[in-house]
């Protein structure tokens, strides 16, 4: 049997998290064009019967500005350290330097893979070829990947070379889980990719979600959720005009939280103001950071 940690890293908005929902068949990360959308390391596990992988959905890389980004920078360096494999994404219309010193900087001491992505918004099989030229000469590429993480293309064959890198081994987690990380956990990202989805500029950036209450009933699942934001014009804006937008979020929520723990669900939103709670030690634990 195949085992093996295999870990994503890019540059914001190069497609990690699209890739891992591919890889899965399963939404497990949120997923926004909106850059620094993933705030944690998600950690999903495909077993199958003669392997298991377990893969990390890292943050994109950045220059910390606060407290949180410095979080997010500490699961991105975290996941170096339990590697067997690594994915270096890079979104194919970008400029390739940018992602090769971040790779660079990295300093990888596993295998890696380059994975060429959104290679479908490309104008010419030439630029293609420049790219995959320009990262197989770089010493910590084993092979390059050209896929469209989106439309599924090149997954299946991506897989299969990743398999060819891990090294045997017996699973190192038991049962159908697909991931580390509890219910509740997922149920906050799907309320966060909303607001994500809705709201527009720096609002997103600025909220969190802590889910309160999260009660199995025999019919139905009730969730009570806060929305945190930093300031009371922000709250305003959540809640909307008569409660028009939180109305919404909870929708919209439900739906995909419904979706996702098959099951009926009652959710309950509520926004409070916590000031600059981005820089708080004590709040940003509180909401899981």
């Amino acid at each position: 049997m195949k085992a093996g940690f295999v870990n994503i890293f890019g540059k914001p908005n190069a497609g990690k998290s699209t890739l891992l929902n591919a890889i899965m068949g399963e939404k497990l990360a949120i997923v926004s064009h909106k850059v620094q959308t993933t705030r944690h390391r998600i950690k999903a596990i495909l077993t199958e019967k003669d392997y298991q992988i377990i893969f990390s959905d890292t943050p994109g890389i950045i220059q910390p500005k606060y407290k949180l980004h410095e979080k997010m920078m500490q699961a991105v360096k975290g996941s170096l350290e339990d590697a067997d494999l690594a994915l270096l994404i890079v979104d194919a219309k970008d400029n390739p330097e940018e992602s090769h010193e971040i790779f660079k900087s990295l300093h990888l001491k596993v295998p890696a893979l380059v994975i060429l992505n959104k290679i479908d918004a490309l104008k010419d099989e030439q630029q293609l070829q420049t790219l995959t030229t320009f990262f197989k000469e770089q010493t910590y590429c084993k092979a390059v990947h050209p896929i469209s993480a989106l439309k599924k293309t090149g997954v299946a064959e991506l897989l299969q070379t990743i398999l060819h890198y891990l090294p045997e081994g017996t699973a190192f987690f038991e049962g159908d889980d697909i991931s580390d990380l509890p219910t509740k956990f997922f149920v906050s990202e799907i309320i966060r990719e909303k607001i994500f989805e809705l709201f527009q500029e720096e609002l997103p950036y600025h909220s969190a979600v802590l889910v309160r209450e999260f009660k199995e009933k025999t019919t139905l699942v009730k969730i009570s959720a806060d929305i945190i934001v930093q300031r009371e014009t922000q709250k305003g804006i959540i809640i909307g005009e008569k409660g028009s937008m939180i109305k919404k979020v909870g929708t919209l929520a439900r739906i995909d939280i419904e979706a996702f723990l098959e099951q009926k669900v009652f959710l309950e939103l509520f926004v409070k103001v916590r000031d600059k709670w981005r820089d708080n030690e004590t709040f940003l634990r509180e909401y899981g950071y």
